[in-house]
C-alpha cells in the first residue's frame, strides 16, 4: 500500500523513542507520541492539545504525523486538515525531514525515502471536502464536475437573484449583496436558525428575515440548477454526506488519524463533519488555543476547543504546551495577567526560558496625532538600535486605525506594507479580469457576464441584465451576442470586447490569453479606479502566475480553491526600499511574530470594540483578541493608549472629539505588569510640576460641594 514502510525499520526508529523529538520538551513528545505504547495499527483515543502562544505547535504537530509514519501507519491513512494550504505544505515538509532523520539514526538510510508523507490526506476543511465531494457526488445529486464560485461571484450571484425578486426596488433599503451572502454564510456555519444570526450578529437586518429565505432558497436553487458550489456548500454539502450513517462510517474507515490545526477557529459544521466520521474520537488529534480564539464573525465557536473533551466517553485527554520559545518572561506575565479574568478557559501559565528586566510598555497620548509621533519615534529609535522596520509591527484592532500614523510615515519616508485590506481575489479590479476569463470559459456563467458588461461606460444592471437574456435566448451564440445593440456611449468598447470574448474562446493554446485581457482591461481599469498603477501591478502579478497552469479551466478552478495572499493592499511599494515596516489589523497578525509590536488605540472603544457591548461572549473575544496582539511581541510590546479622538462631521464646521475611556480589559493588576508612562515627556513633566506647587492645587470637591450651599 502506498505510504506504508518496511515494518522492521519503522518499528526500529519509532519505538525507541531516544532518536525521536530529542528537540521536544516533555509536554511536546507527550503530544508527539501518544498512544505509542499501543500496538501497530491501533488508533490511540482523543487527543487535545493546548498550545499557547508561541509554544512550538507546528514542530509538535509535524511530528506527531512523523510519529505515526514511523509506527507503520499508511500515509494515505492520515487526513490533516489545517486553515491553509501552506499551513499543510509545512507541516509535511517538516514530518518528511522527521521522518527522513529518524530513518536514519537506525542505519536504514536506503529506507528513509524523500516523500515519506506521499499520499496523506492533507489541505483545508474546503480542499478536502471539495476532493470528497467528486467522489460522492452522485450520492448527493451533484456532477462530478461541478463549478466552485469564489465569495466574489457568490456575492454577484446573490445580487442577481436578489435583482430578480425586485428586492432592490424595495422602499426601505434592503440588504447589499456582500451582507446577505455574509449572513447567508453565517447561517450555514454556524448551524443555528436564521432568526437567531440576525439577531445576535445583523440585527439591523431582523425585519427582513421572511424576504431573506425567500432569497436564499432562490439562490441555492439557482446553483443547483447550475451545478455550482460555493465555499459554504463545501462544508454543507460534505456534512450532509455524513448524516447517512452508511456513508459517514465508510468516510471515517479510510482514516486511522485525523489530526486539526488550529481547532479553536473551527465552527459548528466542521466539528460535526470530523464528529460524525469520528463518533468515539479514536484516531482524532486537536490542536489549538482556545485564548486565541478570534473568528466569530466568520461562525468560528470557542464551544468546540472547551467542549471537545465531553464529546467522547471516556474524556479526550489534555495535554498542555505552556513553554513559550517567542517572548521574554516580562511579556508572558502580562498576557497571562489578562487571561486571568476569562471567564471560560484551559487555565495555562506561559513560561520562557528568556529573562528580562524590560517590561512592557503602556502608554498614554494626547490623540491620534501624538500616537502616531510615538510609534515613528520608537520606531526609528529601534532601527537604530538594530532593530530592522521588518522586524516591528503596528497592530490595530480596525484597519482605518492607522490612518493618522500612515500620513506620518509618507512624511517621514519610512516605507510599509499594511495587511488587513481586501485579499488578493476579493480586490475588484481582479476579479474584473477574473470574470472575464470565466465568462469566456463557460458563456452559460451569468454572474461572469453580468460584472463583464458592467465594466463598459454607461452599462449599468439592467442593461446587462436585458442583453444577457438575449444571449441565453440565442443558445449562448458569441455571433449573436457580437450583434447586440449597446447604448452608443459603449458601442466602440462593445466591439472591443466582444472581439476579446471571440479570440478567447477560439483559443487552443491558454498561453498569452491572460495578456489579451490584460491588455483590453487597462484603459477600463484607469477609468473605473483610483491608484491604477498600484492595481496593474496586481494583474501583472496574477499574469505571471497564469503560466503555472497548463489550461485556462485549471487556473480558474485552482485560483479559486487556494488563492494567493495579499498583494493589492500593499500601502507602498516595498521595493522601494530593503527594508519596511509592517502595518496590520490583528486578525491578520495572527500566527506570526516580531521583535518589537505596537499596539494603537487601548481603550474601550477599541479594545473591547463598541459593537461588543452588552454581549458577554464577545467581549470575551475582544479580551482573547488583546492576548493575541500582545503575544505576538518577542522583545518590545508597547499597548497605546489616547485619551481623545478626534471625529470630522460633514455636517458641521471643525473637529469634534471624544475622550477615551481606559480599557477595561487594563486593570489595577495587569497595569502592575507594565510600564506605565505618559507620552510626550514634557506633558507627564507639566503635570508633575503643577503637583507639587501647593498654590496651584484646587480643591475640586469643596467647589463641586459648595454648589448646592
Amino acid at each position: 500500500m502506498q505510504g506504508q514502510r518496511p515494518t522492521e525499520t519503522i518499528e526500529a526508529a519509532g519505538s525507541g523513542g531516544r532518536d525521536f523529538g530529542t528537540s521536544l520538551n516533555e509536554a511536546q513528545r507527550s503530544a508527539a507520541t501518544f498512544g505509542a505504547a499501543a500496538e501497530r495499527g491501533f488508533a490511540a483515543g482523543p487527543l487535545l492539545v493546548i498550545a499557547g502562544a508561541g509554544t512550538g505547535k507546528t514542530n509538535t504537530l509535524a511530528h506527531r504525523v512523523a510519529h505515526l509514519l514511523l509506527h507503520g501507519v499508511a500515509a494515505e491513512r492520515i487526513l490533516l486538515l489545517t486553515f491553509t494550504r501552506r499551513a499543510a505544505q509545512e507541516m509535511l515538509r517538516r514530518a518528511e525531514r522527521i521522518t527522513r532523520e529518524a530513518l536514519k539514526c537506525t542505519n536504514a538510510a536506503a529506507a528513509a525515502p524523500a516523500d515519506a508523507a506521499r499520499g496523506l490526506w492533507s489541505g483545508t476543511y474546503h480542499s478536502v471536502g471539495n476532493r470528497l465531494l467528486r467522489e460522492y457526488a452522485r450520492v448527493v445529486g451533484l456532477d462530478p464536475a461541478f463549478s466552485v464560485l469564489d465569495r466574489g461571484d457568490a456575492a454577484d450571484l446573490m445580487d442577481l437573484v436578489r435583482q430578480e425578486l425586485r428586492y432592490s426596488e424595495k422602499e426601505k433599503r434592503f440588504p447589499r449583496k456582500d451582507t446577505c451572502l455574509a449572513i447567508y454564510s453565517h447561517r450555514v456555519n454556524s448551524a443555528q436558525p436564521l432568526g437567531r444570526t440576525l439577531d445576535e450578529h445583523f440585527p439591523w437586518c431582523g425585519e427582513w428575515e421572511k424576504e431573506l429565505k425567500t432569497l436564499y432558497r432562490r439562490y441555492t436553487e439557482v446553483k443547483q440548477s447550475q451545478h455550482l458550489l460555493d465555499y459554504d456548500d463545501l462544508l454543507l454539502y460534505w456534512h450532509i454526506l455524513v448524516q447517512e450513517p452508511r456513508v459517514a462510517r465508510e468516510l471515517g474507515a479510510r482514516f486511522d488519524h485525523v489530526l486539526i490545526d488550529e481547532y479553536q477557529d473551527t465552527n459548528a459544521l466542521q466539528a460535526e463533519i470530523v464528529h460524525a466520521m469520528k463518533p468515539d474520537g479514536a484516531g482524532v488529534c486537536v490542536v489549538g488555543d482556545d485564548a486565541q480564539s478570534i473568528y466569530s464573525f466568520r461562525a468560528a465557536t470557542v464551544d468546540n476547543i472547551l467542549s471537545f473533551p465531553q464529546r467522547f466517553e471516556p474524556p479526550a485527554e489534555i495535554v498542555k504546551l505552556e513553554k513559550n520559545y517567542r517572548s521574554i518572561q516580562p511579556i508572558l506575565d502580562a498576557a497571562n495577567a489578562l487571561m486571568q479574568d476569562a471567564q471560560r478557559q484551559y487555565q495555562k501559565a506561559l513560561r520562557s526560558d528568556r529573562a528580562s528586566r524590560r517590561r512592557p510598555a503602556y502608554v498614554t497620548v494626547q490623540d491620534d496625532r501624538d500616537q502616531a509621533l510615538y510609534v515613528v519615534e520608537r520606531v526609528l529609535e529601534a532601527r537604530e538600535q538594530g532593530v530592522a522596520l521588518r522586524r516591528q509591527a503596528v497592530l490595530m484592532r480596525s484597519s482605518h486605525h492607522s490612518d493618522a500614523l500612515e500620513l506620518e510615515l509618507v512624511r517621514r519616508n519610512i516605507p510599509y506594507v499594511k495587511y488587513g485590506g481586501l485579499k488578493f481575489l476579493e480586490a475588484a479590479h481582479v476579479r474584473d479580469v477574473l470574470a472575464v476569463l470565466r465568462w469566456a470559459d463557460n458563456p452559460r456563467n451569468r454572474v461572469a457576464g453580468f460584472r463583464t458588461l458592467q465594466l463598459l461606460p454607461g452599462i449599468g444592471p439592467a442593461t446587462a441584465d436585458r442583453c444577457l437574456k438575449v444571449f441565453e435566448s440565442s443558445g449562448w451564440s458569441w455571433p449573436v451576442l457580437r450583434e447586440y445593440r449597446m447604448p452608443a456611449g459603449a458601442a466602440e468598447e462593445w466591439h472591443a470586447l466582444t472581439a476579446l470574448l471571440t479570440a478567447l474562446t477560439n483559443a487552443t493554446d491558454w498561453a498569452g490569453q491572460l495578456g489579451l485581457v490584460r491588455r483590453w482591461y487597462e484603459p477600463h481599469l484607469e477609468r473605473i479606479y483610483d491608484a491604477a498603477g498600484v492595481r496593474a501591478a496586481d494583474i501583472e502579478q496574477l499574469e505571471r502566475l497564469s503560466v503555472q497552469y497548463a489550461t485556462r479551466e485549471r487556473f480558474i478552478t485552482e485560483l479559486t480553491l487556494d488563492p494567493p495572499q495579499v498583494t493589492g493592499d500593499l500601502a507602498g511599494d516595498p521595493l522601494l526600499d530593503e527594508d519596511y515596516l509592517i502595518l496590520s489589523t490583528v486578525h491578520s497578525a495572527k500566527g506570526q511574530e516580531w521583535d518589537a509590536v505596537y499596539v494603537l488605540n487601548v481603550a474601550d472603544g477599541n479594545f473591547p470594540n463598541e459593537h461588543a457591548a452588552g454581549k458577554p461572549g464577545l467581549i470575551e473575544e475582544e479580551r482573547r483578541l488583546l492576548y493575541v496582539a500582545m503575544t505576538r511581541a518577542k522583545q518590545d510590546l508597547h499597548l497605546i493608549a489616547p485619551l481623545r479622538y478626534y471625529i470630522t462631521q460633514q455636517s458641521r464646521t471643525g473637529d469634534k472629539h471624544v475622550y477615551g475611556a481606559r480599557s477595561r480589559f487594563m486593570t489595577a493588576a495587569l497595569l502592575e505588569r507594565f510600564e506605565q508612562k505618559a507620552w510626550p515627556p514634557s506633558a507627564a513633566a507639566a503635570v508633575r510640576a503643577l503637583e507639587t506647587k501647593a498654590n496651584v492645587r484646587v480643591d475640586a470637591a469643596g467647589a463641586l460641594r459648595a454648589m448646592w450651599d
